[in-house]
């Protein structure tokens, strides 16, 4: 089925060819093509160009897109969206004086989720979490990453991958699978934390690997979480089983996580709202992905991941939104968007480049997704009547899309 959109705006992030992902100064650059048109056939992107060179098309009803623009879906590389019920009480907990760490220590944060998913059917818990995904791609996410994490028994992990599956079986964006089996340490290894890692390696990952369950594998590299031996220890693992990492690592404390991503040459290095200068130079050359999560920060109160002197070094990065029950109750990549030029001091152009091809390269998209480009998958925005895409970081809190496309099909 072909379908001929004209008269846009701006067609916003168009790639003639093909590029991976966007570094230090390259980021600032957004290729747009204004008053254009754009043809989609088949679920994939077949043609598109200035409406002066507008080719005559026959038995193609056209869509007139006047005074909108058209960008590439958004790529959310870091979420936790399956899960069960929520974590209001720690919320006002934080607000009433205590950090995270303190909700933590108490028996709140990751081990309250566990608690709560491991007591909820599985049938439950893929009908809290579709509803999330059909949010979020509502407001623009037209390709996924979903972590397990919240299970921390055998059982419980393996029933989040398996709803993860059904997600992916049901639904038409790409998603991807991580498991996060090392997101924190359950009561019964709380002194045993050695113990438990080799738990999670040998009771737990020959599962997840032999039932196909995840493409990545992931730690929470953090102090009073796991350390740097716990973490070459489990991504070796999981590589011998054919998971590629991609580690949490910088959210409170530097303790070397990002070298030991790049020496796992992890796909990404997610958090990284505290960096040292050798954790800079440390990605300097790799093809480790650097991915910052600004919806954390604003709800935590946390420092902002550096931006600037990330780019400035000329490294890439990307954005997501950490879309979970404690920390980040959000998966709106809109409001990612706004907060990473609002907070992060990244220009739309840098930031809206975060959010679509470097975030696709974050989940070994790239070559299918996060661009306007022939071949790629038609998976799009298209926004309401507004001035220019910067309008769309400048007006947070609003919703400006108009419409989402999923290969060539409108989202509900």
């Amino acid at each position: 089925m072909k379908a001929l959109y004209i008269n846009i705006q701006d067609l916003v992030q168009v790639r003639k060819k093909p590029i991976e992902k966007l570094s230090g100064r390259e980021m600032k650059e957004l290729p747009t093509i204004q008053n254009a048109w754009l043809l989609t056939e088949n679920g994939t992107i077949t043609d598109f160009g200035h409406m002066d060179d507008l080719p005559k098309f026959s038995n193609i009803k056209d869509i007139n897109l006047e005074g909108k623009i058209v960008l590439p879906a958004w790529c959310d590389s870091h979420t936790h969206i399956v899960y069960a019920g929520n974590r209001e009480q720690e919320f006002v907990d934080r607000i009433n004086g205590l950090t995270y760490e303190e909700v933590a220590n108490r028996g709140g944060g990751i081990l309250n989720s566990a608690r709560t998913l491991q007591e909820t059917t599985e049938e439950e818990l893929y009908r809290q979490s579709s509803a999330r995904l059909e949010e979020v791609i509502k407001l623009g996410t037209g390709a996924i990453e979903i972590k397990s994490g919240y299970g921390l028994t055998k059982e419980a992990e393996l029933k989040m991958l398996r709803v993860i599956k059904k997600l992916k079986e049901n639904y038409e964006i790409p998603i991807k699978a991580t498991f996060l089996g090392a997101h924190a340490l359950p009561n019964e290894y709380k002194e045993k934390r050695e113990e438990y890692i080799d738990f999670v390696i040998k009771e737990i990952l020959p599962d997840v690997a032999n039932q196909k369950l995840a493409d990545y594998i992931d730690i929470f590299c953090e102090k009073g979480y796991f350390t740097i031996k716990d973490t070459n220890k489990l991504l070796q693992a999981g590589k011998r089983y054919g998971l590629t990492p991609k580690i949490h690592v910088n959210q409170f404390n530097a303790i070397g996580g990002v070298k030991a991503g790049v020496e796992h040459d992890a796909l990404s290095v997610d958090h990284l709202e505290v960096m040292r200068e050798e954790d800079i130079e440390v990605l300097k050359g790799t093809s480790t992905m650097p991915v910052a999560l600004p919806g954390c920060s604003l709800f935590l109160g946390i420092p902002y991941t550096p931006a600037r002197q990330i780019l400035d070094a000329g490294l890439p990065l990307a954005l997501a939104t950490d879309y979970n029950p404690g920390s980040a109750p959000s998966g709106n990549m809109n409001l990612v968007v706004s907060l990473a030029c609002i907070k992060m001091k990244m220009t739309p152009e840098e930031a809206i480049n975060a959010a679509t091809i470097n975030a696709a390269f974050a989940m070994g998209l790239s070559k299918t997704h996060g661009s306007i480009t022939k071949g790629k998958a038609a998976n799009f925005i298209i926004t309401k009547k507004i001035p220019s895409y910067s309008h769309l970081p400048y007006s947070f809190g609003n919703n400006e899309i108009e419409a989402v496309y999923i290969n060539g099909k409108k989202f509900n």
